[in-house]
C-alpha cells in the first residue's frame, strides 16, 4: 500500500491525460518512501461511462480519487501526503477546470492490519 484509485467521467478522457496523472501520483508517493515502500505503490484509473452529475442538464465532469493505506502513519504524515496528492490533481486538471464544469475530490481510507492480505515479491527489488 498505498493504492490510489481515480474514477473519471469519460467526457474528459481526450483531454485528461490520465496516464500522466498516475505517473505524477506515483512520484509523490516515491518522494515519501520513508512512509510508503516503493514496492507497494499502486495507482489505477477507472473510466466511467454511466454517471449523472448534478441535475444532468450540462456536460459536467468529475474526477474522484480514493487513497487506501494501511494503518500506522501519523496524522501529520497523512495530511502532508494528502495535501500533496490533491495539489497534484488540481494542477494536473487546472486547464480543463478553467474551460468546463469539473468537480475534483479525494478521500482517504485507512485499513487496520486485520482484514488485509498481501503477497508481494516486488518489495525485494527495492531493498538494497
Amino acid at each position: 500500500m498505498p493504492h490510489f484509485i481515480v474514477e473519471y467521467t469519460n467526457n474528459i478522457k481526450a483531454e485528461a491525460d490520465i496516464p500522466g496523472l498516475l505517473k505524477k501520483i506515483n512520484d509523490v508517493f516515491i518522494s515519501y518512501d520513508h512512509i510508503f515502500p516503493i514496492g507497494g505503490i499502486r495507482s489505477r484509473a477507472i473510466e466511467l461511462k454511466d454517471y449523472c452529475v448534478a441535475d444532468g442538464a450540462e456536460d459536467d465532469a468529475f474526477v474522484h480519487a480514493t487513497l487506501k493505506i494501511g494503518a500506522g502513519r501519523s496524522a501529520e504524515d497523512k495530511k502532508a501526503v494528502c495535501d500533496d496528492l490533491f495539489e497534484v490533481m488540481k494542477e494536473h486538471f487546472a486547464d480543463l477546470f478553467s474551460k468546463r464544469y469539473l468537480a475534483l475530490s479525494m478521500e482517504l481510507i485507512e485499513f487496520s492490519e486485520f482484514g488485509t492480505y498481501k503477497h508481494n515479491n516486488i518489495h525485494a527489488r527495492f531493498k538494497k
